[in-house]
């Protein structure tokens, strides 16, 4: 394949990825969802009146709204902030210190679980799900008021109990604890002061009431309802989980998952999650609902039926992270909480072989740098010295060809209209030469899945969010917000929203340095012959700094280093060849031929 044949595919395969892919990578923004009807879910939806695979049965109407009234147990730790409902025991009132909703002064933090008061409720919930004899009205439900020290505070170092009896032999005891990060225990217990035995199966759940306002709908990323089953981790958008079978057992669509060992499920967004996690080696139903009458989204882990001897007592554990996607803490409980797994809760992709230590590597080089733009920069030399020796082999053939050009312009006026001539002298000339024209695009497809990666890892991974890197760039995870429609901010305009047709015309300073550093390496590459290929590689440059204007700052940053690596390379690379590039001058030819062209 001679080098204008290869350039032309090279073009055009680029341009179509562009064409196909933009829609993907920057699509228009989706509609928000309806908020969601503060409905209140029923606390057990089905007891367990035999072994978990049995006929489960619904549970009855209870209150449509939670008490606002109802006493509180405060959560104030290192990174959390909230309330425990003593109506139910529920954990609905859960916020975030560490981050804000925005950059913007005076934004408030994140809020993760709220109350049924609330549009948008989503919370935890625990409980025993009753079985033989015993009704709904035997054990703890959502209007349930549990004994507790209301001016208790859930600290680290300070859990608190609640308790409640049946009247009727039964006592349920609730121990909750966290620790510094995000990982809630809580140990539920039952004990029979009855003369007769009791069936119960415990269980845990999350409650969504409808779809959240801030899903992003953006194929890059999941959110929605994660279950792994110690097999497979599967990952369930809300049109999946409505989109189930009706289930009679469960009394909603439901999808029902046997789990044995190392299973846990929940619900992740961007860039926060809530996963229930049973011991490792406890066996439990994994389910996930959808309540069509209640708009209501559900995850459950429900443990297996036990029998509770008279004078007996049972204790079960389940974890609940409710939380950021921190990957140093996520990998933490991986590696020494034995949460089995773990880490994939973050959305690492298809190329999760790149992905992961990718940002293992960012990570660690953010660690000792400080700043995650730097530490871009530094993956990105680190990233140019492991392809050095195939972008090598690849610049000297591209040098060699440079040299070539006077003979190549030659047999284009020998040949001719006749491309066969010309194609067949084209070849002579890089064997003669010992030119391989196909060497140089070898280290282009190694960058396409590295680029695709670092694009998913910026995206996805919350340690990017809100990162600062110098001026004006702090956000590394949004695009530049400066603009040249109002000389980045010495005119006293606002710039064009994402939804405005203007918007792809307002370049910040990164895209347009992206631009010129793509035109800049153009110059040290043979020019095409043909002036159709020309005008290709002429236009690629502007037509990229446009396209990747309103992608993440952090990626443009990479490519900016990227193509200043390789014009670095290539340029060291030619010289060592005893070729001495002319960029300047082959920048003053472009110009002229240019204008040669508009006098035609």
């Amino acid at each position: 394949m001679d080098e204008q044949n290869r350039n032309l595919i090279l073009a055009s395969v680029l341009c179509l990825a562009v064409i196909i892919i933009w829609p993907f990578l920057v699509p228009p923004p989706a509609e928000a969802p309806q908020p969601a009807v503060a409905t209140q879910e029923t606390s057990t939806i089905a007891p367990a009146a035999a072994p978990v695979t049995a006929q489960q049965r619904t549970a009855p109407e209870e209150l449509a709204e939670g008490r606002t009234d109802a006493p509180r147990i405060a959560i104030d730790t290192k990174e959390l902030s909230g309330s425990i409902s003593l109506q139910g025991g529920r954990i609905d009132d859960l916020a975030l210190k560490s981050y804000q909703t925005s950059l913007d002064e005076g934004a408030s933090i994140v809020r993760l679980f709220r109350g049924t008061d609330e549009p948008e409720a989503f919370y935890a919930d625990f409980g025993w799900a009753p079985g033989g004899a015993l009704g709904f009205e035997d054990v703890p439900t959502a209007t349930t008021i549990w004994n507790a020290d209301a001016s208790a505070t859930l600290t680290e170092n300070t859990p608190v109990t609640l308790s409640w009896d049946n009247g009727k032999g039964l006592v349920f005891t609730r121990v909750i604890s966290i620790d510094e990060n995000f990982m809630f225990n809580v140990e539920q217990s039952a004990t029979n002061t009855a003369d007769v035995s009791a069936r119960l199966a415990p269980y845990s759940a999350l409650m969504r009431h409808g779809i959240p306002t801030t899903l992003k709908n953006f194929f890059i990323i999941h959110e929605g309802a994660m279950r792994q089953t110690g097999e497979e981790l599967s990952e369930y958008d809300y049109d999946d989980i409505s989109d189930f079978d009706r289930d009679d057992r469960w009394g909603a669509t439901a999808d029902v998952a046997q789990i044995q060992q190392n299973g846990w499920l929940g619900f992740t967004d961007h860039y926060w999650m809530s996963m229930l996690i049973p011991a490792s080696a406890q066996p439990f139903t994994g389910v996930l609902q959808y309540n069509e009458a209640r708009n209501t989204f559900r995850s459950e882990a429900r443990l297996p039926t036990v029998d509770l001897a008279a004078g007996e007592t049972i204790s079960v554990s389940t974890q609940l992270f409710a939380g950021a996607k921190e990957w140093e803490t996520i990998r933490n409980y991986e590696n020494d909480g034995g949460i089995y797994n773990f880490l994939d809760s973050i959305d690492w992709g298809w190329f999760f072989f790149l992905t992961k230590p990718i940002f293992a590597v960012l990570h660690w080089l953010n660690a000792v740098i400080g700043n995650m733009g730097w530490s871009i920069i530094a993956l990105t030399l680190l990233i140019k010295a492991i392809l050095l020796p195939l972008a090598y082999k690849s610049y000297v053939s591209m040098a060699r060809m440079k040299e070539l050009q006077p003979e190549m312009e030659k047999l284009k006026e020998a040949a001719g209209d006749d491309r066969e001539k010309m194609q067949k002298g084209m070849i002579e000339l890089y064997k003669k030469n010992k030119v391989n024209p196909a060497s140089g695009c070898l280290p282009i497809l190694m960058q396409i899945p590295i680029f695709f990666s670092l694009y998913k890892v910026i995206f996805v991974t919350i340690e990017l969010r809100h990162a600062e890197w110098i001026g004006w760039i702090r956000d590394l995870s949004a695009p530049d917000p400066s603009s040249i429609l109002n000389l980045f901010g010495l005119l006293p305009y606002a710039t064009p929203e994402p939804t405005s047709i203007f918007y792809i015309l307002s370049l910040g300073v990164l895209p347009i340095i992206l631009g010129i550093s793509m035109w800049l390496q153009q110059k040290l590459n043979p020019a095409p012959t043909d002036a159709t290929q020309a005008m290709i590689f002429a236009w690629m440059p502007w037509v990229f700094m446009f396209m990747l204007g309103s992608f993440a700052s952090g990626l443009v940053i990479y490519w900016i280093a990227n193509n200043t690596i390789t014009f670095s390379q290539q340029y060291l690379i030619m010289r060592s060849q005893g070729i001495k590039p002319d960029v300047f001058g082959n920048i003053k030819k472009g110009f002229s031929r240019k204008s040669k062209t508009e006098e035609t």
